[in-house]
């Protein structure tokens, strides 16, 4: 655990931040990206039939990463300022192109993870594989001991079906039948669509493609986040301030445009968690700004490779 002063002047560089218009809301600039999704899923569509089905299938899986950010965006308010609104606006992108609930991720992530980061039994995130990555970490099961790093790893190429299941129990049990109903579209409008279009080989080439794409794309890209950083127990974490939570919680990764398009913006992770409604485009910006504000305080910066944070979190599990 660190042993660093973190001095509760977060006050000091929000100043900054928003003097410089990088927390203003970006309506237009997100709008188009909404629309360039919906464009990108037009033409897939409509150009289906001309494509290599495996080609295709890469074609849709960068769809649905960057509708997967854009819904992510959208939750955080980092278009526009009404929640209820930005709410609606998630439908199209987490409902019916992911099959996703924008009031699961909601709870999930917005309001538990971005509050309690890290804090064991108040985000999730850091209880998989039986609490690896919680301080402590000698773990209950032997089977799990065992085999922790073909789970774990393995599991990597599972995270899209497992959000679509974590998000049906959900709505389900939260009686959200109308948010239920919209991701059960997804299967027509998505999938019966593309069967429609192509011979059944060829969709079923694209369907696989996808899944096995995204999976991984997308949780290497989210395990970088937090997975082998500092965790808090409940008590721990209420001790801290905001700046000093999110900042040792979380880890940043080193890269410029082409990482920060990868990885969805959430590279910045010690940025996005200090501004969770800092649009993303900003995002970079804020980096150069936070980075410059800790070396300025003696304030530790948690910054690594993608390829470090990998190692770290490899480690992290080798200890379980």
């Amino acid at each position: 655990m660190s042993t660093a002063v973190y001095p509760d002047i977060f006050d000091e560089l929000k100043v900054q931040v928003r003097e410089a218009g990088l927390l203003d809301r970006v309506p237009v600039r997100g709008s188009i990206e909404m629309v360039a999704v919906i464009l990108s899923l037009v033409i897939a569509y409509s150009t289906a039939i001309m494509w290599n089905p495996f080609l295709l299938g890469l074609f849709m899986t960068l769809i649905f990463t960057r509708a997967v950010f854009v819904s992510h965006d959208i939750l955080h308010t980092q278009y526009f300022k009404n929640k209820a609104l930005s709410t609606k606006l998630s439908y199209p992108f987490s409902a019916i192109i992911l099959s996703n609930s924008s009031s699961w991720w909601d709870f999930k992530h917005n309001i538990n993870h971005h509050t309690y980061c890290n804090t064991i039994n108040k985000d999730e995130d850091i209880m998989a594989l039986d609490g690896a990555f919680t301080p402590n970490n000698k773990g209950n099961s032997p089977f799990l001991k065992k085999y922790k790093h073909i789970i774990f790893w393995g599991a990597m190429f599972f995270m899209y079906p497992a959000f679509i299941a974590q998000s049906y129990s959900f709505a389900l049990k939260r009686k959200n039948y109308g948010e239920f109903a919209l991701m059960l579209l997804h299967w027509p409008i998505i999938w019966g669509t593309m069967f429609y279009i192509l011979p059944f080989s060829d969709a079923l080439i694209v369907l696989l493609t996808l899944n096995f794409v995204l999976s991984p794309w997308l949780a290497f890209g989210f395990i970088t986040n937090h997975l082998g950083c500092e965790a808090f127990n409940e008590e721990e974490g209420k001790k801290l301030s905001w700046m000093e939570l999110q900042m040792r919680t979380s880890r940043s990764l080193s890269g410029g445009a082409f990482i920060h398009w990868f990885y969805g913006g959430l590279n910045t992770q010690i940025e996005h968690h200090l501004f969770p409604k800092a649009p993303r485009f900003n995002l970079l910006k804020v980096q150069d700004m936070t980075r410059e504000f800790a070396k300025k305080n003696n304030i530790p910066y948690f910054e690594t490779t993608p390829i470090q944070a990998y190692v770290q979190i490899n480690d992290a599990i080798k200890s379980y």
